[in-house]
């Protein structure tokens, strides 16, 4: 019977019957490992493998990853936005048309009318820099900083 010393591996993988990969933990394998279970394994030569890979994906490595572009507006957004509030609008429009570009809007304080700035999320880091240098609220001065970070999506509504 081969054995496999706990210290060697983090995880453990199968693949059972249907072709399904089961992760098993430390503990369900060291279990299994006793268990009547996996002498039948054995019996129909389905291996068992010793790998170092994690069954979680750590948020070091950004993989699913989305973009936030933040905006800061000065404050008096809504008397200075109107005569380039199309041109931004349509821009934000047709990179979400494209894909690139999932929402996006102002932000503030609960309850108060004016915005304090704005968020986007974009699935490209360049997308978000370009609709920084092409947005007409930053070329004329209503955006008075902005930021892009990694936002790593670990749960959403399917």
């Amino acid at each position: 019977q081969n054995f496999v010393p706990a210290q060697h591996f983090r995880l453990l993988t199968a693949s059972n019957m249907f072709g399904a990969t089961i992760a098993l933990g430390r503990a369900s394998v060291l279990a299994f490992l006793t268990s009547p279970a996996s002498r039948h394994l054995a019996s129909h030569k389905q291996i068992l493998t010793a790998t170092t890979t994690r069954a979680f994906r750590t948020t070091t490595a950004l993989s699913a990853k989305n973009y936030l572009l933040r905006y800061d507006y000065i404050p008096e957004v809504l008397e200075k936005r109107g005569p380039h509030r199309e041109e931004h609008l349509n821009l934000a429009k047709q990179l979400i048309a494209e894909g690139t570009c999932l929402s996006g809007g102002p932000t503030g304080e609960p309850g108060v009318e004016v915005p304090t700035g704005a968020l986007f999320i974009f699935t490209e880091e360049e997308v978000a820099k370009k609709f920084v240098e092409s947005d007409p609220y930053v070329k004329n001065g209503i955006v008075t900083g902005h930021s892009i970070e990694e936002w790593n999506v670990v749960v959403q509504k399917e």
